[in-house]
């Protein structure tokens, strides 16, 4: 009997470990997440490589578009190279946060202007904590009509 106790102790030792060891927070993803807005307006391919899950997905507008890690990583690589984006800015609000075990889902707007008229995005990014480090899995937007 008694390893039975050692087990069940030592699996709750490493639960709360786990826990207590969590760099998920609302203010840690809040910070990750305009970074990575900052990242689409200026990009940096190392941010992408490092920050995006393997099986990242992101669904553009009206699915418009679906990218994998790899074409993200891609299209950074060539702005990078331009030294320039499409994009004029990038501006965030109405962030929220939702923290349910090692996974925080981050819903907001995001005002982007590439010119003639900036668009109102609605997007939803999941992003999860792996062995102590939060990485982005998926990324939703949706822009919104114009007068909604």
């Amino acid at each position: 009997m008694k390893p039975v106790y050692l087990l069940t102790l030592l699996a709750l030792v490493v639960c709360f470990s786990a826990t207590a060891q969590t760099s998920m927070t609302e203010a840690s993803i809040k910070a990750l997440d305009a970074q990575w807005e900052a990242m689409n307006l200026k990009p940096d391919p190392e941010f992408f490589k490092n920050t995006l899950a393997e099986n990242f997905v992101w669904v553009h507008n009206h699915a418009s578009l679906i990218d994998t890690k790899e074409a993200a990583v891609k299209r950074a690589e060539n702005q990078a190279a331009k030294g320039t984006s499409d994009t004029r800015s990038r501006i965030q609000s109405d962030v929220k946060v939702a923290i349910t075990g090692n996974v925080a889902v981050v819903t907001g707007f995001t005002i982007v202007d590439r010119g003639p008229t900036p668009t109102r995005y609605h997007f939803m990014r999941t992003y999860v904590e792996i062995n102590g480090k939060c990485l982005l899995a998926g990324n939703h937007t949706m822009a919104i009509p114009e007068g909604e």
